[in-house]
């Protein structure tokens, strides 16, 4: 990236002072620049964690779609339907313990919250 600063002098301010205007400002593009550097580092580190919920939502939509599709396979025949169930009943663990896993902790209830906030702002 590149930022281009342009500076008027007044001859009106000594050097010192225009020196000293001049640091405050390459403090703050610096500090500027350092800023969006960061923002944009945390817009990457989104992007790929948006991307990656993205694939397993699909996934467990997958599963999902699929399990119709076995059961019709299955039909009647009982050892495949015993099969299907067990299949059924490991991927629906494996997906539930997956969400669990990337779940934050439950919100804080509404009441709670408020009562919290009531607190903290009584002197």
């Amino acid at each position: 990236m590149k930022i281009k600063l342009h500076v008027y002098l007044h001859d009106r301010e000594s050097d010192a002072e225009l020196l000293a205007r001049l640091d405050q400002l390459t403090a703050l593009v610096t500090n500027l620049a350092s800023q969006l550097e960061k923002i944009m580092q945390d817009i990457s580190a989104l992007q790929a964690s948006v991307a990656s919920e993205d694939t397993v939502i699909a996934s467990a939509v997958t599963l999902l779609q699929g399990v119709a599709a076995a059961i019709t396979n299955a039909g009647v025949d009982p050892v495949a339907l015993a099969a299907l169930t067990t299949d059924i009943t490991n991927q629906t663990a494996a997906l539930a313990a997956a969400v669990v896993a990337g779940t934050p902790g439950a919100p804080a209830p509404a009441a709670a919250l408020a009562a919290a906030k009531t607190a903290a702002a009584a002197p």
